[in-house]
């Protein structure tokens, strides 16, 4: 595979594959470093294990930013080392990650199957609710859960010395934010606090390019239009109002059943 790694800040890699445009984050202490994601398989585990050995030899700690496979089945290839999380993370991989794991497979090439038929099941076993601070190497990176997005469950990194953050995905780059399972409503408050509290210039979103901060708050102006025009929708109706939303209709009828999702549940 041999995707290079792009340095973004002092001895802050990311690591950009062409399967499914994902992102990956290195960062490297005195003697040890934090791998951020693990990608789909064992076998894409595997090759990012090899490539991170040609930047640093020092043990690893991981974080997962979320619990969708293309972010932690390679978990296990990082075993013994301690992989972190939101507390739901955890609890969303122990509940459905067997259910999601034969999903994807079903999806797959027949000769693709197998790569994640193997997978081992690791969740997170250091979690956290709100923030955590680890220390790698002498580095302090930040741990932050700023509230329902992408996931219930999205962890940003930060790294304060080399003003450099890790998003998850609930920032995306080259694709609109993906809505299934989504937050729809919340979304645009969780980006907010997220610029509030980490004002730093580079971003590493999930998948895509590394992008600025005018790129965030960009993206978090079309999510906030999301989450306004899916609250009128919900009154008014639909049909006047989609070609109004920043996205494409299969995008936006996600987004739109999300949101409703959450309203409906609101007035019970």
């Amino acid at each position: 595979m041999n995707e290079p790694w792009q340095e973004i800040g002092d001895r802050v890699y990311v690591r950009r594959h062409e399967s499914y445009d994902m992102n990956v984050g290195l960062v490297v202490g005195d003697g040890h470093c934090l791998i951020i994601d693990t990608r789909m398989s064992h076998r894409e585990a595997a090759d990012l294990i090899e490539a991170v050995r040609r930047i640093t030899p020092n043990p690893w700690t991981v974080v997962n930013t979320h619990a969708h496979f293309d972010h932690y089945f390679g978990n296990a290839m990082f075993r013994p080392a301690e992989i972190w999380g939101h507390v739901r993370c955890a609890d969303e991989i122990e509940l459905h990650g067997a259910r999601d794991r034969d999903a994807v497979a079903a999806q797959l090439p027949e000769d693709r199957r197998a790569e994640v038929e193997e997978v081992e099941l690791v969740p997170p076993d250091h979690v956290f609710t709100s923030a955590a601070t680890l220390d790698i190497g002498g580095r302090i990176v930040h741990l932050r859960h700023f509230g329902l997005g992408h996931t219930s469950h999205d962890v940003v990194a930060h790294i304060p010395d080399a003003g450099v953050v890790f998003t998850g995905d609930l920032v995306e780059e080259g694709a609109p934010p993906s809505f299934g399972g989504s937050y729809p409503l919340d979304w645009p408050g969780t980006t907010a606090r997220m610029l509030r509290d980490m004002r730093e210039q580079v971003y590493v979103p999930g998948h895509g390019a590394v992008v600025g901060r005018d790129f965030v708050i960009a993206q978090h102006e079309e999510l906030a239009v999301v989450a306004e025009l899916a609250r009128r929708a919900h009154v008014e109706g639909l049909r006047d109002l989609i070609q109004k939303f920043p996205y494409d209709e299969d995008v936006t009828r996600t987004a739109i059943e999300r949101a409703f999702a959450q309203l409906d549940e609101a007035l019970l």
